[in-house]
């Protein structure tokens, strides 16, 4: 059957999907209205479209137009132009200021929005700023239309073309044709797969150099960025290679030797086995490794005699007895250079932070710092000294891992005491280290039970294994926190041991429900109505997290998100929303931002300025303006964040997170599922992780047989790293001298 073209003008959009372009829309056509169905860019009322595909007949909706693809063409009609203009689409123009363009310019609307900034700025409350601003916003939407046009025959999403449009302007089609690939590199969330679809459908061999050697680097850039891992064994490497790009592994160690012999990759014996790493993360753990043993070795450290008796002031002052092991941490604290401090919820590891704190500030400033803002909140509170994020510690400042900080302008201090270090990856411990000086005291306190970090390494577990750096394992439970059954049954679960359930009086309880609906049925009703009248608190969302083990199914992430927003923040006539792939956002949601943005602008109410915005940080949706096409976020009541539409990729509903995204965080009370689902998720030290995550009040939801299976469940997933062994290599003894 001949593809049929089908002119039409839009009138309205019934479903898009925005990770994929397919769509459903109203169309005119003559005096008809039509069904049209494909992947398409965006269409705005008004537009005129040229569609190019066969008319089909569905069972269930009828006779549709199935577009293959469609060109955009500027509407010709007064109503038209206004309907396209007040479509929301242009940035700052509604309705009202739609209508009143068209009645200034008529005909030559469009002309003047493509260009003539002063004619537009003339017409009646618009002015010079926001006469450039709409210029601008029609241009950039019209290049980025023709983009996304030319791109989706190519099956990339919507919102790559947009950045893709960004990047390379009207070269987009030049870059793609010459080498697809090269987006990898220059465009954030631009990966592999979608480069190497583009590539083959644009003719490229499936054996060309480009592709192979790509694919090669795409999978160790996976293992990093999804695993954790900073190498592969090359066995390992060689067959996902070939599975990959469906070619004979000599081809993939022919293409592998060569990325060896360029230094895109290096190869090292760790433990006996061949690892293949990126030569940036490498050189990295090289790095970090050096600088840890060069820093032991020269900090201002060593026995101090009256070290004991000041311990026993603290004691005393502080009305508390420190154990034989927790005496001992201090003690090695004062007398190494570098120091770890290891151990689960209530073994005082924050007591010891404090006198450790007394004790070295007489020697000069000590500062604090953690990984996340709500991490540097805690220790805030905990220590009555300010403690700031590491990014904020080093002075971040506004590109990727730059830091004013550094080796060249590093801190002036005595000691910097680490705290939440399980969540460190090795790229912000190298930026860490770059920043101390030689002399300066370094204390790294975490809980090496923890899930690791999101991003690559495994830095805690690492320093500890080395068995090269001195460190304490704290495992008493002291006596106020031996009455709380969160922090028992934490460390009952680490022992692998089943949690004590609802004993009376508790902080820990479990709520059992047969089926995993009625266990999100519960968690709901938890959350809007039991735990904040238990709690005797106002604001539930803010005293109540929801982590979930796995992000789909009955009580995964992302329905608990749909049926809590629904719960806790529905629909009002005053509330506005928008969309964005499949999530609905809500002026008065709560969401996380799900990825580090280190040019993301924000302010505080005080006036103060800064950049960067991180995996993480919670914060509340406080406006939507569907004029300017922003919404704008409140993290830690204090700086706010405006996004732009393109930019709520980077945003998630937050009403359930993930355990993995909670680390760092505390929170007064946590509702836990507990249903089932995949057994590589549900472990025990997820398990151990989630609870340690709250402070007042954990409660379970589900089936005993599924917390009896997470306690059992200790498989922990390989997480290949080598800075233990360099720190090793670099520590060991040198072999004797021939004579």
């Amino acid at each position: 059957m001949p593809d049929t073209v089908l002119n039409a003008s839009m009138v309205e959009t019934i479903f898009r999907n925005e990770e994929n372009g397919y769509s459903v829309v109203a169309v005119r056509a003559g005096r008809e209205e039509v069904t049209v169905v494909g992947v398409m860019p965006a269409l705005a009322a008004g537009e005129q479209v040229a569609f190019t595909g066969v008319w089909i007949e569905h069972p269930q909706y009828g006779r549709q137009f199935k577009a293959a693809e469609c060109r955009i063409q500027k509407p010709t009609t007064l109503l038209g132009i206004e309907r396209f203009l007040a479509s929301g689409l242009i940035k700052g123009v509604g309705p009202a200021t739609a209508r009143t363009i068209v009645e200034a310019f008529g005909e030559k609307t469009l002309d003047v929005l493509s260009g003539d900034v002063e004619r537009l700025a003339s017409v009646k409350g618009i002015g010079a700023k926001r006469a450039k601003s709409i210029v601008r916003s029609f241009n950039e939407q019209y290049s980025v239309r023709q983009t996304m046009i030319y791109l989706q025959s190519y099956g990339v999403a919507p919102s790559l073309a947009m950045k893709l449009s960004k990047a390379y302007g009207d070269q987009v089609e030049s870059v793609m044709r010459t080498n697809p690939y090269r987006m990898i590199d220059d465009i954030d969330g631009a990966g592999f797969m979608t480069a190497d679809r583009i590539a083959l459908s644009m003719g490229l061999r499936a054996d060309s150099e480009f592709r192979l050697q790509y694919g090669i680097k795409y999978i160790l850039q996976e293992a990093a960025s999804g695993s954790g891992h900073t190498y592969l064994p090359r066995e390992m490497l060689t067959r996902e290679a070939a599975a990959l790009l469906k070619c004979p592994r000599e081809t993939i160690d022919h293409h592998l030797q060569q990325l060896l012999i360029d230094r895109a990759l290096v190869s090292a014996v760790i433990d006996g086995v061949e690892g293949i790493f990126l030569s940036s993360v490498h050189y990295t753990e090289i790095e970090v490794a050096a600088r840890l043993i060069k820093l032991s070795l020269t900090a201002d450290a060593g026995r101090d005699k009256s070290a004991p008796k000041k311990i026993r002031a603290f004691e005393k002052d502080s009305g508390i007895t420190f154990s034989d092991r927790q005496r001992e941490a201090v003690l090695k604290a004062l007398e190494n250079g570098v120091m770890v401090i290891t151990g689960g919820p209530g073994t005082g590891k924050t007591t010891i932070i404090n006198c450790i704190l007394s004790l070295l500030s007489e020697e000069g400033e000590v500062l604090l710092a953690a990984p996340t803002g709500r991490a540097a909140k805690r220790m805030s509170e905990a220590t009555g000294q300010e403690a700031k994020t590491i990014h904020r510690l080093l002075e971040y400042s506004g590109e990727e891992e730059h830091f004013l900080r550094n080796q060249d302008h590093p801190l002036s201090c005595s000691c910097v005491i680490v705290d939440e270090m399980s969540m460190v990856d090795i790229f912000l411990m190298r930026s860490l280290l770059r920043a101390l000086q030689s002399g300066t005291r370094l204390i790294l306190v975490g809980d090496a039970d923890q899930l690791p970090s999101v991003g690559a390494g495994n830095v805690l577990r690492d320093i500890l294994d080395s068995g090269a750096i001195p460190s304490a394992r704290l495992t008493d439970i002291f006596r106020q926190a031996g009455e709380s059954m969160i922090v028992l049954n934490a460390h009952r679960i680490n022992q692998g041991e089943m949690p004590v359930l609802n004993r009376r009086d508790s902080d820990f309880f479990f709520d059992r429900r047969p089926s995993a609906e009625d266990a999100a049925r519960a968690i709901v009703s938890l959350c809007a109505v039991r735990l904040p009248a238990y709690l005797n608190v106002k604001d539930g969302v803010r005293a109540i997290q929801v982590l979930a083990p796995a992000k789909k199914g009955s009580c995964g992430v992302l329905q608990l998100n749909k049926l809590l927003q629904e719960a806790l923040n529905p629909p009002l006539p005053h509330k506005k929303e928008t969309v964005f792939g499949d999530t609905l956002f809500r002026e008065g949601d709560k969401v996380m931002h799900v990825k580090n943005d280190y040019q993301l602008a924000w302010t505080s109410a005080s006036g103060e300025e800064g950049t960067g915005v991180f995996n993480g940080d919670v914060g509340f949706i406080t406006a939507i303006d569907p004029e300017e096409h922003t919404v704008s976020v409140l993290y830690d009541d204090e700086r706010t964040v405006e996004y732009e539409y393109a930019q709520l990729e980077e945003l998630e509903l937050a009403y359930c997170v993930s355990v993995h995204k909670s680390q760092g965080s505390e929170f007064k009370a946590v509702v836990i599922p507990v249903t089932g689902g995949p057994k590589m998720l549900l472990t025990r030290n997820l398990f151990y992780t989630a609870l340690t995550r709250a402070r007042e009040l954990v409660v379970l939801v589900g089936s005993e047989r599924v917390i009896a299976e997470m306690v059992e469940n200790n498989y922990i997933s390989t997480r290949y790293t080598a800075l233990g062994h360099r720190i090793r290599e670099l520590t060991a003894p040198a072999p004797p001298q021939m004579l």
